[in-house]
């Protein structure tokens, strides 16, 4: 049997060879997997996935920036939930129409090669809204058209880097690499939109496009000295639809993915679009303005990032199914109590409540989902995946939206969270549901 290191550096696409340049830097490598092995940063262990977090890290943070600056523009623009939820749903709209074609193209091209160009557009489009917005000649129509163009970049690269990471890491740290995956994400949401606040206070919206345009350059650089090889797989005979389809009715077969992906539907529909809220929820219900709504969005981050290496130590115990039934089942509390709260501090509780309990929901689902599939299905899996997470949210998001202009923030979130209430009391009484919803290792 071959020994910890060789097979750990082996999985994550390194080998040991004879003494060479590289040696000294093989042996700190080991010494990492000594000192995580087994605990709750073990994918770090690995290199290739450290290269990956730190530029993910930095991006993401630029991402928030961005993010923040551009709803609170809108809200500030028009005075209407509504419009930004359209700005929200410009951003996430491509990934509900091509995610499956971004799903079969990680997995037949490389996916470093996928990654590095979508990040390209992605920054183009940040550049060209800050020019934009310095000129004076920004419009909804620009923001709404750019917001798409660099939406669609983000549907093609969120499979590629989903499924990018079980080949940077050994299988049995799979659950740890997806979890400190969204650590990175969720503390860029903590540090992004508190400094884009203080961005759009002191420098104005056009810095923070600026400032996310040159983020994206920290993950090209890190994708760029990763050594791990990530080669598609042969493109099929049978096409690009054939392809799709294949995955389609690998899903169909497989009862256990379709319960995961309709609980995660239904969470990200009814859970999830109480981010778009934030606007209306600091300057119309706690009276504190973009500050206090950089703070609700950026604790909202804090929580998942916290959530994200607490899900793996927690998971040593229980499986993934529980963790579902449990988070599901808190969410729905806090979504309640934040309903009824006018307070800020305790607003920002619950924020850290609600950012952790759903980062706990979508890793499992993700866990399970990459952990029972093969490698060259992963990508097709991983975009059915971002296709209900990162599709039916928006759409959530519209639907909220409209209701908090049509009645209140707080009574649309008390309807998010009763609605959620049902859906955790569904997991409670009928087992079956989740029956199978345990990875595989």
């Amino acid at each position: 049997m071959k020994d910890f290191y060789e097979e750990a550096i082996s999985e994550a696409g390194n080998q040991l060879v004879a003494p060479s340049p590289e040696a000294s830097s093989t042996a700190t490598d080991v010494d990492r997997k000594i000192l995580f092995r087994g605990g709750a940063l073990s994918a770090l262990a690995s290199r290739d996935f450290r290269l990956l977090w730190v530029g993910a890290f930095v991006s993401n943070t630029g991402t928030w920036i961005h993010n923040t600056a551009l709803l609170w523009f809108v809200k500030v623009l028009t005075d209407s939930n509504t419009w930004v939820s359209v700005i929200n749903l410009a951003n996430f709209l491509p990934v509900l129409l091509l995610v499956l074609f971004s799903g079969s193209l990680a997995d037949r091209m490389d996916r470093k090669r996928l990654i590095l160009l979508t990040q390209v557009l992605m920054m183009l489009g940040a550049i060209a809204l800050g020019v934009l917005t310095t000129l004076g000649i920004v419009s909804l129509g620009a923001m709404i058209a750019l917001t798409l163009l660099m939406g669609a970049a983000f549907a093609f690269t969120f499979p590629a880097w989903r499924a990018i990471i079980p080949d940077l890491v050994p299988r049995k740290d799979i659950l740890n690499g997806v979890a400190l995956d969204a650590a990175q994400f969720n503390l860029a949401r903590f540090a992004g939109p508190a400094l884009g606040s203080l961005i759009l206070a002191v420098f104005g919206v056009a810095t923070a496009f600026y400032i996310n345009a040159a983020s994206f350059l920290a993950v090209i650089a890190a994708v760029l000295f990763i050594r791990t090889s990530t080669p598609g797989s042969p493109t099929p005979r049978s096409g690009t639809m054939l392809h799709i389809g294949e995955g389609l009715r690998y899903v169909k077969r497989q009862r256990w993915a379709i319960n995961l992906l309709a609980v995660l539907a239904f969470t990200s529909f009814f859970g999830m679009p109480f981010i778009v809220l934030l606007p209306s929820l600091s300057r119309d219900v706690l009276g504190k303005g973009s500050t206090g709504y950089g703070l609700l969005l950026g604790f909202t981050g804090l929580g998942a990032a916290l959530a994200a290496p607490l899900v793996t130590l927690i998971n040593r115990h229980i499986s993934e199914k529980w963790i579902i039934r449990l988070s599901a089942t808190i969410a729905s509390m806090f979504l309640l109590v934040i309903s009824f709260s006018r307070i800020l501090w305790l607003s920002l509780l619950l924020s850290i409540g609600l950012g952790a309990t759903y980062l706990m929901i979508s890793a499992s689902i993700n866990t399970v989902l990459q952990s029972r599939v093969e490698r060259d299905m992963r990508g097709r899996i991983m975009s059915f995946y971002i296709l209900v997470l990162q599709g039916i949210f928006p759409l959530g998001g519209i639907v909220m939206g409209y209701l908090s202009d049509l009645w209140s923030t707080p009574t649309t979130l008390l309807l998010e969270g009763s609605a959620c209430l049902c859906l955790s009391l569904a997991l409670l009484l009928f087992p079956s549901i989740l029956r199978d919803a345990v990875s595989v290792t």
